[in-house]
């Protein structure tokens, strides 16, 4: 439990930033950017009266493709003041009832960093102004040099979907059979919900991304070379999803309601209501999904057993209903001073039932025997999340205050009933009794996080950056496995503990920018003191594990010319041991692949190069980015075997990996109806180590790719096609085999474009099918595992005072504040 030690840090990490933030609000000096950034400002006044308008929007729209980069909106006094990447820009100006006007051309860049727009008038009787037109759809994915950001919206395969379903479909990211999210080809990557880690994630894994709706999410940043200012943990990099939220005068939002085959059933609501200087915003998610799966293995051992050969045949059926609800608020207490408080609930039920057929072979492949498994496991899952976040804007632009604190709760409960049945190789049955047994993992996990940064511009083009940032979490797991004997139900000691994890985390940074002419640079360090101990209460087995460490940061970036740019980049990173890869019991479905963590494991380091490079054609944007990771003390999943035919899993840590890749994304607007996105990854890696005296070994050249290609038609009509790639790869104990997929989505708009029907197919030809095989002195193992059958989707979004999100008239839309970049 989080007990006085938090309220004694908290308050230190007060006082800290107390100290650092005493400085004049009213000093000296005109508005500033940060590096790289320009600023445009001016004042929107009623043509008539000549009166201020406030909340009036500002849109900045790329020159080049028509793209939103950027908004803001005016204050009491009409006066407002945008922040701006350099480069070349249309600007629209609009209020409720008044004419919307667009703005001449606009070139941000070192020599013009400050645009003043003057008196911009309003009118609602005003002459119709000549309009530009604005016809190009904001991509599916976007690009930066340091980040990418995929809109959920623009994608029509995710509507009616989960949020792994989702991440799957992103360039780079992939989701592996057992639901694990990879990034660049590693599993150490950090998953956080509006730039702050969250229940929605789950517990010690990502299990709770299949509850959520993807309709909830406006979009999903993926930075691979995060600076100081953002925690270390992730050595792959971090996924940050950021829900919908919207900050436009009025009330609007949108409703989703979907269907589909097998069962997927779900409905969202996500409303914003905004009045004078308060802001409101409730999201609502609910789903009831099925999704069968089947596996196979077929096992030749090689070491003495009784049955050398033997064949492992499931099918399995998870699913439930799941809950989800996040409401709040933003208070313009002053015009610098904004107050965000939200509280997040999620409630799951869940099943998963799998039946799993053995049947065993001597040496000459006979059967002999053949016995049966059925698990019926029932979970349920709810989390509470509370949110406090204050913001503080000086006098000077750019110099910031800001600060959070979350609490989170969350608790699950598993009970499982399996039955074993033995029966004679034609299939009659033997005399032997069926094996009851029946399992309770019990779980607690509460975090508590406090964190507070300051930005401080020091002229135009250098900035001074410092933070804290403190996380507490404490997990307690009671797991016990019992089995009906002639006397009751006894447990089975090797299989029963209370595993106890406390994780304390303490950081701090420091970050510099400046930039000369076309040059820009960051340089950061950032200090984290960690504190994780685990134990193991019926054997008491304490592991205390503490360390410091020191995580540098460096961005250098060129501009060649507007659109045109070059980036340099290293971070070093961490990634400590998962709460599941350290609990030794979490599931005994199969009692012959037995899977449990390792309480002994040590957190991984990474040191991450990086060179990108971004180009804007005319309706080409191009991407790319050689990257290299130096990793020590790698975490793998290692299969051993035994003399009864059972395999167990577990993580252990290795010596090193050696990572290269080439990354390529791409848009194309091939014509005003047709539009094509392509992304690849090709990385090469190498992991070697010791485990039980054996040298593991394993050079992976493989690559993953994916196109996707929407052609518009009658106007209001679209059909998107969606296929990806995943090529082989070597393991340190076998290889994955590759897969390929094909997804089919139509949309149309109806209700005077109010709403949209949309009718999707995944899997089209039922071919992502995960296939293993493993190769140690103890076994050789060939399996597949399906986890999702093709599925048909059908989904209807209606909105509430809301332009479609295409129709780029629509004006700056919020829910950027929730990110992390």
């Amino acid at each position: 439990m989080i007990n006085t030690r938090t309220i004694l840090s908290v308050a230190f990490l007060l006082l800290v930033q107390m100290a650092v933030a005493q400085r004049p609000a009213n000093r000296p000096g005109g508005p500033g950017g940060e590096g790289g950034q320009a600023l445009v400002f001016g004042k929107v006044l009623d043509a008539q009266t000549a009166s201020p308008l406030d909340f009036a929007t500002i849109s900045l729209f790329s020159a080049i493709d028509s793209v939103l980069v950027t908004g803001g909106v005016s204050d009491v006094d009409g006066k407002f003041s945008v922040d701006a990447p350099f480069g070349q820009y249309l600007i629209k100006v609009e209020f409720l009832a008044y004419e919307s006007i667009y703005l001449p051309k606009v070139a941000l860049s070192p020599a013009n960093r400050k645009v003043d727009l003057g008196k911009i008038e309003l009118g609602a009787s005003a002459e119709i102004l000549d309009e530009v037109e604005v016809v190009a759809e904001k991509s599916e994915l976007q690009f930066n040099l340091d980040k990418r950001v995929f809109n959920v919206g623009k994608d029509l395969a995710n509507r009616g979907g989960s949020a792994d379903d989702l991440l799957d479909n992103i360039p780079s990211v992939t989701v592996d059979a057992e639901g694990v999210v990879s990034l660049r080809g590693s599993e150490n990557v950090r998953i956080l919900v509006n730039g702050k880690p969250s229940g929605l994630v789950g517990i010690g894994d990502s299990d709770g991304l299949k509850s959520l709706p993807s309709s909830m999410i406006e979009k999903v940043e993926i930075v691979t070379n995060a600076s100081a200012r953002y925690e270390a943990e992730g050595t792959a990099g971090i996924i940050n999803i950021v829900l919908k939220k919207d900050k436009q005068k009025g009330v609007n939002g949108a409703i989703d309601v979907s269907a589909g085959v097998p069962q997927n059933y779900g409905i969202s609501l996500n409303l914003n209501a905004r009045k004078k200087n308060i802001n409101y915003f409730i999201n609502y998610g609910f789903r009831n999904r099925t999704g069968p799966g089947r596996s196979e293995t077929n096992q030749q051992f090689l070491i003495p057993t009784e049955f050398p050969f033997n064949e492992q045949i499931g099918t399995r059926d998870r699913g439930g209903v799941s809950h989800s609800i996040r409401g709040g608020l933003d208070l313009f207490i002053t015009e610098k001073d904004v107050l965000t408080g939200s509280i997040m609930y999620r409630y799951g039920n869940d099943f998963s039932n799998a039946f799993t057929t053995f049947r065993d072979f001597d040496a000459n492949r006979t059967l002999q025997q053949i016995t049966t498994r059925t698990q019926d496991e029932d979970e349920t899952e709810p989390n509470l999340e509370y949110d406090l976040s204050y913001e503080h804007s000086f006098a000077r632009k750019g110099e910031k205050l800001t600060a959070q604190i979350q609490y989170r709760n969350s608790s699950e409960v598993e009970t499982a009933d399996f039955v074993d049945q033995h029966f004679f190789a034609n299939g009659e049955g033997r005399p032997i009794a069926d094996r009851l047994q029946r399992s309770e993992n019990d779980e607690m996990d509460e975090n508590f996080l406090v964190q507070m940064d300051y930005v401080l511009p020091l002229t135009e083009d250098k900035r001074f950056e410092v933070g804290t940032r403190m996380t507490l979490r404490n997990i307690r797991n009671d797991y016990f496995l019992e089995e009906q004997l002639d006397d009751g139900w006894s447990k089975l000691p090797e299989f029963t503990n209370d595993f106890i994890y406390d994780e304390d985390i303490y950081a701090a940074y420091a970050i510099f920018g400046n930039t000369i002419s076309k040059w820009s640079y960051q340089v950061g360090l950032r200090l984290e003191h960690s504190n994780v101990v685990t134990e193991l209460v019926q054997t008491s087995e304490v592991n205390d594990r503490s360390y410091t460490n020191l995580f540098p940061s460096a961005h250098l970036t060129y501009e060649i010319n507007p659109g045109n740019s070059l980036q340099l980049s290293y971070s070093s990173r961490i990634s400590r041991p998962r709460f599941w890869y350290l609990n030794p019991f979490f599931t005994f479905s199969n009692n012959r692949r037995i899977w449990g963590g390792n309480p002994n494991l040590d957190p991984e380091f990474t040191d991450s190069y990086e060179l990108a490079y971004l180009r804007y054609f005319d309706k080409v944007t191009f991407g790319s980015s050689i990257y290299y990771r130096h990793t020590t003390g790698v975490i793998e999943r290692l299969t051993t075997a035994d003399a009864e035919g059972i395999t167990r899993t577990r993580p252990e840590n290795l010596a090193t990996s050696n990572a290269i890749g080439l990354e390529l994304t791409t848009t194309a607007d091939i014509s005003k109806k047709l539009r094509v996105d392509y992304s690849a990854n090709f990385y090469r890696s190498v992991t070697e180590g010791q485990f039980n005296d054996q040298s593991l070994y394993a050079e992976a050249i493989t690559m993953t790719s994916r196109v996707n290609a929407r052609y518009r038609f009658w106007k209001d009509a679209e059909v998107q096609l969606r296929g990806d790639y995943r090529a082989p790869a070597r393991t340190t104990q076998g290889k994955r085999k590759g897969y390929w997929g094909l997804d089919l989505t139509f949309s149309k708009d109806m209700l005077e474009k109010k709403a949209t029907l949309t009718i999707g197919v995944r899997d089209v030809f039922f071919t992502r099918v995960y296939r293993y095989t493993t190769e140690t002195d103890q076994l050789i193992a060939d399996s597949f595992y399906q986890r999702r059958a093709r599925n048909v989707t059908a989904t209807f979004n209606y909105r509430i005072n809301q332009k479609k999100k295409r129709q780029r008239g629509g004006g700056y839309q919020g829910g950027g504040d929730e990110g992390i970049f």
